[in-house]
């Protein structure tokens, strides 16, 4: 009997690197959510700004919620799919009654890196299973990530 799932990796890596996925599943969503509220409450004048903006960033993370998820199907694993494995999985706390653009920006930039810390610890975890799939979408999602702090730093300096 082969201790290999469907695409060549080892069970016990797959199993490992899923239950990491979870966990950035988990995050991706609570951020979403928190992002998705800045959108709808943000005030102040650079309201205009500010929502198109957190539009653009909650509709990227909603299409990596399900890259992520099908990540975790391809590796023969189920996603965490209720909202309260969410709360108690994820580093990122729910965000409520944030008004004040700069307080958003700054939840969103602190967000953005506790994801980039979780696909770094994720991005370890598949070079030794030697899953290059799953390391390349972490790494995609870092070198674009990166780039977005650098930019939330920049506007929070203005």
């Amino acid at each position: 009997m082969s201790d290999t799932n469907s695409i060549g990796l080892h069970e016990g890596s797959a199993t490992q690197l899923a239950e990491k996925l979870n966990h950035l599943l988990a995050n991706y969503q609570i951020f979403y959510m928190n992002v998705r509220g800045y959108h709808w409450n943000v005030r102040g004048n650079d309201f205009f700004e500010l929502h198109a903006k957190f539009e653009e960033f909650y509709t990227d993370l909603l299409a990596k919620v399900d890259e992520v998820a099908e990540r975790i199907l391809t590796l023969g694993h189920k996603p965490v799919h209720a909202y309260s494995d969410y709360v108690t999985l994820s580093r990122i706390q729910e965000d409520k009654d944030v008004h004040d653009g700069t307080t958003c920006v700054k939840g969103v930039l602190k967000g953005y890196q506790t994801i980039i810390e979780l696909q770094r610890e994720l991005l370890a975890i598949a070079s030794d299973a030697d899953d290059e799939g799953t390391a390349a979408q972490a790494g995609d999602y870092i070198r674009e990530q990166e780039k977005t702090i650098w930019m939330l730093n920049a506007y929070l300096s203005k």
